[in-house]
């Protein structure tokens, strides 16, 4: 898991490479962008509005082209079922340019906006109707049985670095399913309910995708307890607590970079409640 701190790069140089690359791409895909610039994490990303497309660009310094984050959402449209609300993806462009790869994907554009822009932190409670939480349901459920050699999250971080941010001796995974892997307000849409940015998914503990939508919940209460009675019977289970531990000790090595200073009080008193031991302080 990355910090996702949604902004444009540091510096206008490359800002000003990343927008020409997109309007470029957009030239040979012959659409035509239009509307804000979605800048993605640290600038690594930028999407436009291009007719009745989603163009995204993707862009990695030449030795770090490729990889899992790279071909998530080529291999996403390959293999996950069409019953997962998502967008489809169109057109992959890729190209190299000096020292840096870039990929544009052409994906269905979706008129309905994300439950959260500008980060994955919930800042409002949300009322969305049982329907909307039943379709959420199904979606996770038809992606865990989607067979994959993709792996989201691995024991070694687990083994490496659960006792520096939870407190506790490392949590054995020991069932795993198909998931998101970054399953936050900024990728969910609603109502109807659309999951965006499949870029991070494959193999991970059970519950770790609603243990994550549930720590960038801690910041509306009543949201929070909503996530906890709808998937009761995952986070209240053997393997869904491994997950949801998982999770949020995660999203505590993001905090402790800097990311979310918002989530930092209220990640350690929920990761306290789960382990019974107070949060070790970075």
């Amino acid at each position: 898991m990355t910090a996702a701190v949604f902004t444009a790069p540091a510096q206008r140089t490359d800002r000003d490479r990343m927008v020409r690359a997109h309007a470029a791409a957009a030239r040979e895909l012959r659409v035509a962008a239009s509307g804000s610039l979605v800048w993605g994490w640290q600038g690594r990303t930028l999407g436009r509005r291009a007719d009745r497309f989603w163009l995204r660009l993707l862009c990695a310094p030449l030795e770090k082209e490729g990889g899992h984050l790279w071909e998530g959402t080529a291999t996403a449209q390959q293999a996950l079922p069409r019953s997962i609300p998502r967008p489809a993806l169109h057109h992959v462009l890729d190209w190299t340019a000096g020292v840096h790869a870039y990929r544009a994907e052409l994906t269905e554009y979706v008129p309905t906006r994300p439950l959260e822009t500008g980060s994955p932190v919930l800042k409002r409670e949300v009322d969305l109707p049982n329907a909307w939480w039943q379709d959420l349901k199904q979606a996770l459920a038809d992606a865990s049985k989607t067979p994959t050699s993709r792996v989201a999250v691995r024991q070694g971080w687990v083994d490496k670095s659960f006792t520096r941010f939870l407190g506790i001796p490392p949590v054995q995974i020991t069932a795993t399913q198909t998931g998101h892997g970054d399953l936050h307000w900024a990728n969910l849409t609603g109502p109807p309910v659309v999951l965006l940015d499949w870029e991070g998914w494959g193999r991970m503990p059970v519950g770790f995708d609603v243990g994550v939508l549930h720590a960038y919940s801690l910041t509306c209460p009543g949201t929070a307890h909503r996530i906890r009675q709808e998937f009761h019977g995952v986070l209240d289970s053997p393997e869904g607590r491994v997950g949801e531990l998982v999770a949020v000790g995660q999203l505590l090595q993001v905090v402790d970079r800097g990311g979310h200073p918002e989530l930092g009080t209220p990640l350690r008193l929920h990761a306290a409640s789960l382990t019974g031991v107070p949060v070790p302080q970075a």
